[in-house]
């Protein structure tokens, strides 16, 4: 697994020309510079969270909020609001019950935090490496590892750690994403591996495993209980394990558990995410550009919605409520990021800079 984020990171930052989109306008945005100890409000309204990497092994990890009414970016806010640094390599950021749940991956370690004030009410520990966290209900929540064949189990009043449940991988293992459906959470097993678990929420325990392309890499559930997996095909350190093939498009029955369909994807889209608008009805692919078809569409559309041009994208989100499509561009994973906002219509409307390796979004609408 590390060998791969190594050889995507030293790839990532040959390519050329990452720094603006090619013939798009450039688009001033109003940033807020960070101080230390200066501690920041969000106020009331609607936003989203950027959730940024930093630099592998080192505490540079970051959070920025952006207000997209005023076009107005808040950089560094948990340092800001708790004069602590993120930690090392955070991963994703999910929202339940009023609070905010910021994993640092290499840090090992869930914090939640106010969502007002960014201020930490607590935190989660004792995992190995910790991916996403799903709430099955208030009382519990599966967090997802990597290098380890477990997901976690945690109690979110406790913020403890109350169980296991074992993924039948080895220690190379990365479970990464999670959808609900019915009473069962769908997993997907990425690094070294080719399926998506099935998790019975009632016993805790693995009930069926379905097996789609090499390395599925990201999932999203529609509104017509079908799960879109995209699959990266491994590399070459992959090939010697479990072989390689090229990356592709996975429609799943939450119901059947079957594979009802897969269409091979360019293998020079090297970043792949899958989302779904607040309908559920529309699915966005991150493969090179931006791919937006209706759910149940046979075929992806001859024409990406968004052009890659001279941007590799890293990372997407798109706004439930306003269908907007935030990019993000890690240049080099050693300078500020930078996140590129799009209208439901596919035109440029705002360009922001933010912390190193913007990687994940998290949608706070009110």
């Amino acid at each position: 697994m590390k060998n791969i984020l190594f050889v995507r990171r030293a790839l990532r930052a040959l390519l050329p020309g990452a720094v603006a989109l090619l013939a798009a306008p450039m688009i001033s945005t109003s940033c807020t510079e960070p101080e230390t100890g200066s501690k920041s409000l969000r106020g009331d309204g609607s936003g989203v969270f950027v959730v940024n990497e930093g630099t592998f092994m080192s505490p540079s990890a970051s959070l920025d909020w952006y207000d997209p009414d005023a076009r107005k970016i808040e950089n560094d806010i948990f340092s800001r609001a708790n004069d602590i640094p993120l930690g090392d390599t955070a991963q994703s950021m999910t929202v339940h019950g009023g609070v905010g749940y910021v994993v640092v991956n290499n840090s090992g370690v869930i914090f939640a935090v106010d969502l007002k004030t960014f201020e930490v009410k607590g935190s989660i520990e004792g995992f190995t490496s910790p991916r996403h966290i799903h709430f099955v209900s208030d009382t519990k929540a599966y967090v997802t590892q990597m290098n380890d064949p477990r997901i976690a189990i945690v109690d979110p009043t406790s913020r403890q750690i109350t169980g296991y449940i074992a993924t039948g991988g080895t220690e190379m293992s990365s479970v990464e994403q999670m959808v609900e459906w019915g009473r069962f959470v769908f997993a997907n097993c990425w690094s070294y591996d080719n399926r998506l678990l099935v998790i019975d929420t009632e016993t805790d325990e693995v009930t069926e495993e379905i097996e789609v392309g090499v390395q599925p890499a990201s999932m999203a559930l529609d509104k017509n209980g079908k799960i879109w997996v995209v699959t990266d095909g491994g590399n070459d350190y992959v090939a010697e394990a479990i072989g390689h093939e090229p990356p592709a498009l996975h429609r799943v029955d939450a119901a059947t558990r079957i594979v009802e369909k897969s269409v091979q994807l360019d293998e020079n889209g090297f970043y792949f995410k899958l989302d779904v608008d607040g309908t559920g009805g529309t699915v966005y692919l991150l493969n090179g550009g931006v791919w937006k078809f209706d759910a149940t569409a046979g075929e992806l559309p001859a024409e990406p919605f968004i052009e890659g041009g001279a941007v590799s994208f890293y990372g997407m989100g798109v706004d439930p409520a306003t269908g907007e499509v935030y990019l993000s561009d890690a240049i080099d994973y050693q300078q500020a990021g930078v996140v590129y906002r799009y209208g439901a219509a596919g035109a440029l409307v705002d360009e922001f800079e933010v912390g190193i390796a913007p990687k994940a979004f998290c949608f706070v609408n009110e």
